[in-house]
């Protein structure tokens, strides 16, 4: 078959630029699910091109990160800077936020612009920010102290960007399931109400003490949030700690009262004796509590968050797949022509479509999408291979360059020799890989050994020069750049390891040949350095590095939990701050003063928060406030916390940390939990595409495939273009046969969001000639609405 380079196209007068652009504006929304309904005017068009140029969203998100930074330098700040400095960089923030919205109501209707409730959010968050400003700069001219209360709000600005979306249908995912999940825990704070009432009854009149000494179950608030703590296990089984009338009188009338008083949380194995001195039956109450509560309910909320999330999450997905169809539809329309009985876009338009929407394609990759939208080679493409652009524009397809090896061309009658082509296949065959698993096991046990021991000393210098030479025999049988190849992140690690552990090695013994010297920290470097070597452990194990895999394609879309996650915080951060800073205060462990012994504050004279010297614990600035709010989340001793600050505000303090629990630990952590299991379900499930397939067919049918495993120790490069700029079958059966020059290949998947895989699976049940709903009714679909039936997608997970 001759060389096949791209055909002359038709003479058909080419669209008007207008309609070419406007066209491809649907396509790139749809190869990004975008969903602004911009208008089609060619001043509106050229306007949303340059709205979403990459370098308006990298402006926009620099000035979001200035606006949020600003709290570090801002009173209580970690670099204190002057109010007039922090206002006129807030100020200039605001002027860009205020022109990114005037940019975005310049290409949609007003209609349309005052409907969206983003734009209406920033808004408000703008001027509610002036006038904070205004407010506060002149409380400080007279010098009188304000509060910042805007500040919470500015993460207003992350969410509401038009480039946050998977931020927004985090959020999104929260306010769909917070009216499921309230009647939940309406029912559990009834629950946990009439524990309480049941405690004050059962203990209350009992005149029973704490471990510390003070009154036990007497007060219904306290025992509704001693309770509530119970159920986070933060201060199980110290709230079952208590002593009876006769230890309190018993501690009072020995002179040494420390033991007594020195049993608070922390110590709750020496303090769950009195309780069960008093009666062991009390015991049983607490069980009950628990189990119902902290086992049943816990579980209840995940239930819950779980299937509304998977519910409401699929919903979000059926609106994109279709509104991603009906944006390609209108593409296809404005470009279409009749062709006999049908209509088409003609070739010439496709190549002109392709390269507005993807300036960088190269001629080769050009060629290669045409081949599989234009199977038959008919000087057309039709609807349904039409509609598959966009998904055919996300597949990356790179190139294979196999090289010769630098010995091969040098000394080619050694290397080509019978005995170093020996080596080379020993070097492939499985069983290398076999005796190095070994190797690394024998040395895991000899690292645990006493190394001063002369046989075990010599022992790590014969292995390490096992793995210098494993490392030696590799680049030699495989090609060195293509071994430590851009995307060779195994042989990196691998490399690395050992090099970490010759320096460690040789370090090791010259700092114990010089005796006069011998510093600890390099001797504790060192000692890491020689474990990493443990981590070539998941080089070798197929299964770790599966996992490990499946967690790098889902770790991009975890930071978008991360941004939920940072929103939630920076939000609590900046009200605590307000609340509480300049409360507690640290000094060095080693002083010993009556203000350090308090963090600084006599309303923590003897309480567990100066006890246990939390006092770096504190909101003085927005670090440390992220370090407590993480504490919270972890919910170990976070009572404890509540209760510091409590005492150096006031009790209703204890508020802000059950609402902070309530947010984050019960709802955020419980959706994070539920993304994890749907991304983990989803990416094992899942296998090609069908857009994946028909590249890969059509890759091999020109001449120029390579499979996965024929590449793995090959280099991989981004550059689509070949030397001739064409594919030719002659060309590829030639450098087929040689095992030599470029070929072509599906990237790895290195980027896979749950949405993307679920839209994927979703697409797959929809009919090719199914256009779907309207879009308004689009727009409007809710969770019950299941158009078309699609049994796999709904049951996918």
């Amino acid at each position: 078959m001759p060389g096949v380079g791209p055909r002359p196209e038709s003479p058909e007068e080419p669209p008007a630029q207008e309609v070419l652009l406007l066209a491809a504006a649907y396509v790139s929304d749809a190869q990004y699910n975008r969903n602004v309904p911009f208008e089609t005017s060619p001043r509106a068009i050229r306007r949303y091109y340059f709205y979403n140029n990459w370098t308006m969203r990298v402006a926009i998100y620099f000035f979001i990160c200035v606006d949020l930074s600003l709290a570090l330098f801002e009173e209580p700040a970690l670099f204190p800077l002057p109010f007039l400095a922090t206002s006129v960089a807030e100020v200039i923030c605001l002027t860009a936020f205020c022109g990114r919205l005037v940019h975005f109501a310049s290409i949609t209707s007003r209609v349309v612009f005052w409907k969206d409730t983003k734009n209406i959010c920033i808004m408000v968050t703008i001027v509610l920010t002036l006038i904070d400003l205004i407010i506060y700069g002149s409380l400080e001219a007279v010098h009188i102290h304000g509060v910042r209360w805007s500040r919470a709000l500015r993460p207003v600005f992350l969410i509401s960007c038009p480039e946050s979306r998977q931020i927004r249908r985090a959020f999104r995912s929260i306010r769909n399931t917070l009216p499921d999940i309230l009647y939940v825990f309406l029912l559990f704070l009834f629950s946990v109400l009439v524990f309480s009432l049941m405690a004050l009854k059962l203990f209350g009149d009992r005149g029973l003490r704490t471990a510390e000494g003070a009154p036990y179950f007497t007060n219904i608030l306290e025992i509704a949030f001693e309770l509530y703590v119970l159920v986070t296990t933060a201060n199980s089984p110290d709230v079952i700690s208590l002593r009876g009338p006769s230890d309190t009188q018993r501690c009072k009338m020995d002179r040494n009262v420390s033991p007594c008083l020195s049993a608070h949380p922390g110590h709750s194995a020496d303090s769950l004796m009195p309780a069960y001195n008093v009666n062991w039956w009390y015991s049983l109450y607490f069980i009950t509590y628990i189990i119902i509560n902290t086992y049943i309910f816990m579980s209840v909320f995940l239930a819950v968050v779980y299937n509304n999330y998977r519910k409401h999450l699929k919903n979000e997905i059926r609106k994109l797949a279709y509104l991603k169809r009906h944006k390609m539809i209108e593409a296809f329309n404005l470009l279409k022509v009749q062709v006999g009985t049908e209509f088409v876009v003609k070739e010439a338009t496709w190549r002109q479509l392709a390269k507005v929407v993807a300036p960088d394609i190269s001629s080769s990759h050009l060629e290669l999408l045409l081949r599989i939208s234009d199977e038959g080679q008919k000087g057309h493409v039709d609807k349904m291979n039409f509609l598959r652009l966009a998904d055919l524009l996300n597949i990356q397809v790179v190139t294979v360059n196999i090289k010769r090896h630098p010995l091969e061309s040098w000394v080619p009658w050694i290397y080509q020799s019978s005995a170093s082509l020996l080596v080379q296949r020993m070097v492939r065959h499985r069983i290398f890989v076999w005796i190095y698993d070994i190797i690394i096991l024998i040395n895991a046990i000899f690292i645990a050994l006493d190394e001063k021991n002369p046989f075990i000393s010599c022992a790590e210098w014969l292995f390490l020069s096992l793995y210098v030479m494993e490392i030696l025999l590799k680049l030699y049988t495989y090609e060195p750049t293509a071994y430590f190849g851009r995307r060779q992140f195994w042989n990196w690690f691998d490399t690395l390891i050992i090099i970490a552990a010759l320096v460690a090695t040789v370090t090791n013994t010259s700092i114990q040949s010089a005796k006069k010297y011998n510093s600890q920290q390099i001797l504790d470097i060192v000692l890491i350095l020689r474990i990493l070597r443990l981590l070539r452990v998941i080089v070798s194990v197929q299964r770790f590095r599966v996992i490990v895999t499946t967690l790098m394609n889902i770790g991009p879309t975890m930071l978008t939990f991360g941004g939920l996650v940072f929103v939630v915080y920076y939000a609590f951060a900046v009200i605590g701050m307000e609340m509480f800073h300049s409360k507690v205060h640290f000094f060095d462990p080693n002083f010993t003063t009556p203000d350090a012994l308090v963090c600084g504050n006599p309303a923590l004279k003897g309480s567990a928060f100066a006890r246990d010297r939390y006092c770096k614990n504190n909101f003085n600035d927005l670090a440390s406030s992220f370090i407590v709010l993480t504490e919270l989340t972890v919910v170990n001793q976070w009572h404890v916390l509540a209760g510091g600050f409590a005492l150096v505000t006031h009790q209703a303090a204890k508020l802000y940390f059950i609402l902070f629990h309530a947010v984050v630990v019960i709802l955020v952590v419980n959706i994070f939990i539920a993304f994890i299991l749907e991304a983990f379900f989803v990416a094992y499930s899942l296998e090609k595409s069908d857009i994946e397939t028909a590249i890969e067919k059509k890759i091999q049918e020109l001449g120029v495939g390579v499979q996965e495993e024929d590449v793995k120790d090959r280099k991989l490069t981004e550059n689509m273009d070949t030397k001739d700029g064409s594919f030719s079958r002659e060309d590829g059966d030639r450098r087929r046969t040689a095992l030599k020059g470029l070929y072509c290949r599906i990237a790895s998947k290195k980027y896979r969001t749950v949405d993307a895989l679920l839209q994927r699976m979703f697409e797959s049940e929809i009919a090719p000639e199914d256009e779907g709903p309207s879009l308004d009714e689009i727009l409007n679909l809710s969770p019950s609405d299941i158009y078309p039936k699609s049994p796999n997608f709904e049951n996918s997970a």
